[in-house]
């Protein structure tokens, strides 16, 4: 059922009928009267309840959806984007940065196992020969919806990690209980498609698409601590950054 909101136009304003529509819905959308995932009615039958053209609803709506506020979707309808996880790009984890967000962040642990490391491990986290790491795979929920899907390799002499502990925890909140230092990290983001495996455990369609991260995390003595290799759904997660001339 679409939803009902308050919606009209003043004709004897100078500010175009179409950008009128534009500034009502995305005010319900701000306001919180159009929720994430609200459907409206179609173009036909809101340029009627508005005595309005159907080419100026349609151009209303159009930009609506090149804003990112709007969507259309095959058999659905027009519907409101869902609100995205925004994180800046910045050295904390996604634990934190949901908690601090007001969500409520959850884990399912999907494997575990303390291992030697392999040679891209080493690599990465410049370890002698026959070193072990902790390695585990988790699925970061937020709020009970699958936003990412995240594999982790630690070093293992900083402190104790085990999946219970993963479960409760953010990563970066054990190893700064166990005395790390987060200085620095080398970080790489990308986008791929979901494959057989990824898409069903974050709920999304094989082929939909996902942000990619990339992570190599050193505290302030120089040592590399963690990396990882973390998928999210594009449509719940993006990152945010600030670029500087120099």
């Amino acid at each position: 059922m679409a939803k009902q909101f308050n919606l009209s136009v003043d004709r004897s304003s100078p500010v175009p009928l179409y950008h009128q529509i534009v500034q009502g819905i995305e005010e319900a959308i701000h306001s919180g009267q159009l929720a994430p995932g609200s459907k409206l009615d179609n173009e036909i039958d809101l340029a009627a309840q508005l005595n309005l053209s159907r080419p100026t609803m349609r151009k209303a709506m159009d930009e609506l959806v090149r804003s990112g506020l709007l969507v259309r979707k095959r058999g659905v309808g027009t519907q409101v984007v869902a609100s995205q996880v925004r994180r800046p790009l910045e050295l904390s984890s996604l634990f934190d940065d949901l908690r601090s967000r007001g969500s409520t962040p959850t884990t399912d642990v999907l494997s575990f196992a303390h291992i030697t490391a392999d040679s891209p491990t080493q690599e990465a986290l410049q370890l002698p020969d026959g070193a072990s790491v902790y390695h585990f795979t988790r699925l970061r929920k937020v709020d009970g919806k699958p936003l990412a899907l995240m594999e982790n390799w630690v070093r293992d002499d900083i402190t104790t990690i085990d999946e219970p502990r993963l479960r409760e925890q953010g990563l970066y909140e054990i190893l700064r209980r166990g005395g790390v230092n987060f200085r620095l990290a080398t970080q790489r983001v990308g986008a791929m498609v979901a494959d057989d495996y990824q898409a069903p455990l974050l709920e999304t369609p094989v082929g939909s698409a996902l942000v990619t991260m990339e992570r190599t995390a050193t505290d302030d003595t120089g040592r590399s601590v963690e990396t990882g290799h973390h998928v999210y759904r594009a449509d719940s997660y993006s990152f945010e950054m600030t670029l500087v001339q120099r």
